[in-house]
């Protein structure tokens, strides 16, 4: 008789997987497994879903969540698409599927790299596999270290947000320009020290005028509203 299985599919897209099209997508690698699901007859119990984060690291919101509810036996199948939706750092990955997973009596399948823990003879496809996804993520990090080093030796500015009193031009994102909007804060931050005044009398001073905090200079500049909140200017 066919054990009962309430499955969790697990999906992970990080910005580096974004450069390979639809076919890696969230909503792709969903709608596959729970494909799957259906055609084996099991129970799909939730789909855990890690969006723009690396495979690098195992410290996940979702994945969490995932392990969570192993532990506690509300799910006993793991489901991904491919080893490398699992992880990329072969000695963790190779972790959880030789050690945590049967630890917890928790059944796990990479459905494209043909990987099943409940047989015993892919270990070597596993070790093979795992070895193969950390190379890729340690190549992929080089090549943008090697970027991002070229660019900085040539003056250009990487960041993803210009710090304030700057805003990237308009002509070229990795070149800052003063911005005339909230330069006048930063000057006045700095004339107030120089006249001895601590950091908490700053803040309080421009959080009672009512100066926006960085966040709130960036989404006026962007011309929407700010939906995360954001504290006064100054605190932390």
């Amino acid at each position: 008789m066919q054990e009962k299985y309430n499955v969790g599919i697990y999906c992970r897209l990080s910005r580096d997987d974004e450069r390979s099209g639809e076919s890696v997508s969230i909503e792709n690698q969903k709608i596959m497994l729970s494909r799957y699901v259906q055609e084996q007859g099991w129970n799909l119990y939730a789909a855990y879903c890690d969006d723009g984060v690396s495979g690098t690291t195992f410290d996940r919101p979702m994945f969490n969540q995932m392990i969570a509810d192993a532990k506690t036996g509300k799910i006993n199948l793991i489901l991904c698409k491919d080893l490398s939706r699992l992880g990329r750092d072969y000695i963790e990955t190779g972790r959880f599927t030789d050690i945590v997973f049967p630890s917890m009596g928790c059944r796990f399948i990479a459905l494209n790299d043909g990987v099943d823990t409940i047989h015993k003879n892919n270990e070597m496809l596993v070790i093979l596999k795992n070895v193969m996804n950390d190379l890729y993520a340690r190549d992929t990090s080089s090549k943008i270290r090697a970027v991002k080093q070229s660019t900085f030796r040539t003056g250009k500015y990487v960041g993803c947000y210009a710090p304030i009193g700057y805003r990237k031009s308009p002509e070229d994102k990795h070149i800052l320009e003063i911005d005339p909007v909230t330069a006048p804060v930063v000057l006045r931050i700095f004339d107030m020290r120089l006249q001895g005044d601590s950091f908490r009398k700053i803040a309080r001073t421009l959080n009672e005028e009512g100066v926006p905090s960085p966040r709130g200079f960036y989404y006026m500049a962007e011309g929407r509203p700010n939906l995360r909140g954001g504290r006064p200017t100054g605190t932390m």
